[in-house]
């Protein structure tokens, strides 16, 4: 067990290196896309401050919980896509044209394989900017998380990235069958914007099932809630959601990609 984790770190820190090689070759593309990642974030503080000039509040989130919620939700993305988008994303190039057959061969697990071959070094400094807002936010509500909120928050962000890869490996796996595979992409965005919304503003069955079947909801809001201590309850229910939900997506997610390998036809056949 310890030999085989090694094994994989291994090749995980050959992949990373190769990685922050080919982003250091091209500098301005880096540059590039820190810029348009900071454009957009300032586009959507610009939004929330413009709501607030009419409203004091939406639920119990004042204008400084909304932009630490967005923050949050920013954070969480950048932080997946620099470790897992663009190797999702490829899944569909890889099965049109064939070179799925050479991921399915190497000695290593093939969800892994296709998984973590890239890593997107913008998207990090783009994440500290993120973290930064976060800490400012809460500067300006004057809240001071104590260490075990801090570690708690730590852990519901790594739940969020978890739940945000399931999500969009689930829907890329799709393309075992239709082959293109842009569309559905394009919807995981749509669909995971959803999350830097309160929490307040969604009722009845659309909260239940983007609480639970596709947990967007509590991607950024319960990590958020828990710098903020503003839970109408005791903590450790929106946590064990949190927890349950990401795992169910994450097997939800490792069964269908197994089912789809024994139904894939590989490109020499």
């Amino acid at each position: 067990m310890l030999s085989t984790l090694r094994h994989y770190l291994s090749v995980y820190w050959v992949m990373l290196r190769n990685s922050l090689i080919r982003e250091m070759s091209f500098k301005a593309n880096f540059l590039l896309w820190i810029l348009v990642e900071i454009c957009w974030f300032t586009g959507q503080i610009v939004f929330i401050e413009v709501i607030y000039q009419y409203i004091d509040a939406i639920g119990d989130w004042t204008k400084w919980q909304m932009i630490l919620l967005v923050a949050t939700h920013q954070l969480i993305s950048q932080i997946y896509q620099a470790f897992f988008y663009m190797n999702v994303a490829n899944i569909p190039e890889l099965i049109r044209t064939g070179k799925m057959d050479f991921m399915l061969m190497l000695p290593i697990d093939s969800q892994f394989a296709v998984s973590t071959k890239q890593f997107g070094l913008d998207n990090m400094v783009n994440g500290l900017v993120s973290a930064a807002i976060v800490a400012f936010s809460l500067n300006k509500l004057g809240i001071h998380p104590t260490l075990p909120q801090v570690l708690l928050y730590l852990g519901a962000i790594g739940f969020g990235v978890a739940i945000h890869y399931s999500v969009m490996f689930g829907l890329t796996t799709v393309s075992f069958w239709i082959v293109r595979a842009q569309g559905l992409i394009s919807g995981y965005f749509n669909l995971f914007s959803l999350g830097r919304y309160p929490d307040v503003i969604f009722r009845g069955a659309i909260r239940f099932v983007f609480s639970w079947i596709i947990p967007v909801i509590l991607v950024a809001n319960v990590p958020a809630r828990v710098l903020m201590n503003t839970f109408q309850g005791p903590v450790w229910i929106p946590l064990t959601q949190l927890v349950l939900s990401s795992v169910f997506v994450l097997a939800a997610s490792r069964a269908f990609w197994k089912i789809a390998l024994r139904q894939y036809t590989s490109a020499s056949s």
